[in-house]
């Protein structure tokens, strides 16, 4: 079996992206499976997380096998070492390299110079592991739904969860609207693929009317990490994308709210939404250790999905 990668969901098939969701909810109710027994992930941190390390942490565990944290101050990567020489040294050791950093190219990197599977679990271009627990949480709300009957709506900034919803929709086919201020929107490279693909993708500067009769609203905070300098400048761009009760009314009845935490109340949500009855933030957190491990096993295990 030739090694399996999570890099971006743009390079999965639909029968893969699907598979791993409907093996995501199958491990959720299920007992804990075994399925990693004696394998071990090696987690690289450049960039700090409550959920991201808890989640593979947790899963790997349940799996059965065992997780290893290496911050920026516990790795050579930290201190300026090749990625190639990393990717090459840790694939003597572990089963796989699961990586949560700034720059997208180190994650190419590491998969062009390991011999173990490597997982993205977050960059500032992209984040797999999540939309999947995002996706994972609509088709637990929409159970007589296919995913490609959706309209998602984004607000917001045109960041890495962004370009995510951007690739989904081109492999599952469903309708994203893109609701981002002028000079913040999503990377044009990602945009024009996913549309050449035929993803049903349109980009708006009115958040109203991209949550007219939409069954997904969600966003992420206007100021990400590393982003804080901006903060200031950012909150004034990005008035009027709040996302309130007023949008949520345009979208459809039975709409949900998601947010990939931390959220800041007030900012690019209202406390009345995401505290709300439609909001599933926390059905969206837990789905990600669930996802997560199957994606894992996928990966690491060779279980096949599709």
């Amino acid at each position: 079996m030739s090694r399996r990668h999570l890099i971006s969901l743009d390079l999965l098939q639909r029968a893969e992206l699907e598979g791993l969701i409907q093996r995501g909810l199958f491990l959720k109710h299920a007992a804990n499976t075994p399925t990693l027994q004696g394998k071990t992930l090696a987690m690289l941190f450049a960039k700090a997380s409550t959920r991201t390390r808890v989640s593979f942490e947790v899963g790997m565990f349940q799996l059965g096998g065992h997780a290893l944290m290496l911050s920026s101050k516990d790795s050579q990567v930290g201190r300026g070492e090749a990625v190639k020489d990393t990717a090459q040294v840790l694939s003597r050791y572990v089963d796989g390299i699961m990586i949560r950093t700034y720059d997208h190219q180190e994650v190419i990197e590491l998969a062009q110079y390991s011999t173990v599977p490597i997982i993205n679990a977050l960059t500032d271009l992209t984040h797999p592991c999540q939309i999947l627990a995002d996706l994972m949480t609509c088709v637990e709300n929409y159970p007589d739904r296919s995913l490609s009957e959706l309209v998602v709506t984004w607000v917001g900034d045109g960041n890495n969860m962004a370009h995510s919803w951007i690739n989904a929709a081109g492999v599952l086919g469903f309708e994203l609207r893109l609701a981002c201020p002028d000079g913040f929107t999503p990377d044009t490279r990602i945009l024009e693929a996913a549309r050449h693909g035929g993803a049903r993708v349109r980009l708006t500067q009115s958040p109203l009317d991209a949550a007219d009769d939409a069954h997904v609203v969600t966003t992420d905070v206007w100021a990400s990490m590393g982003q804080e300098d901006e903060a200031q400048q950012r909150a004034r761009a990005f008035a009027g994308f709040q996302v309130n009760a007023e949008m949520m009314k345009r979208a459809a009845p039975d709409a949900i709210f998601l947010h990939c935490l931390p959220a800041h109340r007030g900012e690019e949500v209202t406390a009345e939404v995401i505290d709300g009855p439609q909001s599933r933030i926390y059905d969206e957190a837990e789905n990600r250790l669930h996802v997560q491990k199957a994606v894992m096993e996928w990966c690491m295990g060779g279980i096949d999905v599709a």
